[in-house]
């Protein structure tokens, strides 16, 4: 009799349960199957860092548009490395600042009528009025756009005044120096200088750089 019930016991174990699969390993005990987090990387403020400073590491700052001297810019990008907040202001150890100085703001320079629009190729066109021998005249150049000791500089390489070849170079060199212009990027901190500069369409998309920059005083 306790033959049978041990044998009764036996199968209904065996129908309950499946034998187990010794291919795959239980991991330890006190483990996670979980994904491993990446490890914190430790950050080093500079050694120079006083007591009454606080040091930001790398701020970056992104702006549509931007008032600086009572000139606009826009499309602001901009990246401050090793900044420190203290005494002296906030600090960026090296900046890096994109953005776009608009067409209007520096035809204002040229001109009440002048009008600025991106030509392709690079280059910027020009239309506007001059005075030439006592006479107003319409004209519209093309040119190319490079950075001169910080300054956005335009100097005309085609002129066209709406005449005879002829007369166009003969009122060229006139032309071409009443049309050149020059803009400097106002209200930006002390030390940050312009670099390079590139037409777009609606400005001049300008990249300036600099070290220990003051921020913020």
């Amino acid at each position: 009799m306790l033959g049978l019930v041990a044998l009764g016991l036996l199968l209904f174990w065996l129908s309950i349960t499946r034998p187990v699969d010794e291919s795959v390993v239980p991991p330890p005990a006190g483990t996670s199957t979980s994904p491993t987090a990446e490890p914190l990387v430790e950050v080093i403020p500079p050694p120079d860092l006083a007591e009454d400073e606080v040091w930001l590491g790398d701020i970056s700052l992104t702006a549509g548009s931007v008032i600086a001297a009572g000139t606009q810019l826009r499309d602001v990008i901009g990246t401050g490395t090793d900044v420190t907040s203290g005494p002296d202001g906030l600090v960026a150890r090296h900046l890096e600042l994109t953005a776009t100085v608009p067409f209007h703001v520096v035809a204002e320079e040229i001109g009440p009528d002048a009008r600025l629009s991106a030509a392709g190729k690079g280059e910027v066109r020009v239309d506007t009025e001059v005075e030439a021998l006592g006479r107003s005249l319409p004209v519209g150049a093309t040119g190319t756009v490079t950075v001169v000791g910080g300054t956005l500089v335009m100097v005309p390489t085609t002129i066209d005044i709406g005449g005879p070849q002829f007369l166009a170079e003969l009122l060229g060199s006139v032309v071409r120096e009443l049309i050149t212009f020059e803009h400097r990027i106002e209200g930006l901190p002390d030390g940050v200088v312009l670099r390079s500069v590139e037409v777009v369409d609606g400005g001049f998309r300008a990249h300036l750089t600099g070290d220990d920059v003051r921020l913020v005083q």
